[in-house]
């Protein structure tokens, strides 16, 4: 049976404990850079029709991930939105280097280590 999530707040550690690897998440923002990288070369010539890319792009790398590193189901089927907003709150924090706190509240044990940490 599946925990119901009633609010973002709640969600977040599930979302962060299903990312667990660190592979899963390095998987996750090659994706997501892709997907910024994609819109902004959109937005730049012009090109619109490349933002069609953008879904592709991130799902595929996520998805891989998922199914091959971390063998879980996406947060994707069951929560879409806040699924798409906590990649990239994750992606943030690892860009900012504040997802390691963030990982170990979470109970994520690998936190400290590895290319997906914080």
């Amino acid at each position: 049976m599946s925990r119901q999530y009633t609010t973002f707040a709640q969600f977040w550690p599930h979302y962060l404990r299903e990312h667990s690897l660190p592979r899963t998440r390095a998987l996750h923002y090659f994706g997501t850079t892709l997907v910024v990288a994609i819109a902004i070369f959109a937005v730049l010539t012009g090109r619109w029709w490349w933002l069609l890319a953008m879904p592709l792009a991130g799902y595929f790398f996520a998805w891989l991930a998922h199914f091959t590193v971390e063998r879980n189901r996406p947060a994707t089927f069951t929560y879409p939105l806040w699924s798409l907003g906590a990649d990239f709150r994750m992606w943030w924090l690892w860009l900012t280097r504040r997802l390691a706190p963030e990982l170990e509240r979470a109970g994520v044990s690998n936190a400290g280590g590895g290319p997906g940490a914080g």
